[in-house]
């Protein structure tokens, strides 16, 4: 997914704010979802990140087009774990680590990732 930095993303130097690089990447996973008509929260199930490892290798600016890639790296019963990366141009700068739960906003507790979210992650298995 593309990216184009905007002045709200950057601090008064025209650098990116750091926690702008997580939101890139919520927005990527949400529009894997977008891309197959389908939405990441359907009949009150949905993920939360549960455990993120970061990793700020470089900065973007003002009016930089980043792509930012995802990556699935393991799949579980009511979990799954992505990798997600930032590019400018071909530089890697920025890469996280996340573990998403499936939880059920209901009973407020973790629920089986179910058939239409599993379909989601198994293309980007491939």
């Amino acid at each position: 997914m593309k990216v184009r930095v905007y002045y709200e993303d950057t601090d008064c130097g025209g650098i990116v704010y750091h926690s702008n690089y997580l939101k890139y990447c919520e927005r990527a996973r949400s529009e894997m979802f977008f891309k197959i008509n389908s939405s990441p929260f359907q009949n009150g199930i949905g993920f939360v990140v549960k455990n993120m490892n970061i990793d700020f290798l470089a900065t973007a600016k003002l009016g930089d087009l980043l792509e930012v890639k995802t990556q699935l790296l393991k799949i579980k019963n009511v979990s799954v774990e992505l990798k997600q990366t930032i590019y400018l141009e071909n530089t890697k700068i920025f890469e996280a680590q996340i573990l998403l739960a499936c939880m059920d906003s209901k009973t407020s507790k973790p629920t089986k990732i179910p058939q239409w979210a599993n379909e989601v992650f198994q293309i980007l298995g491939q």
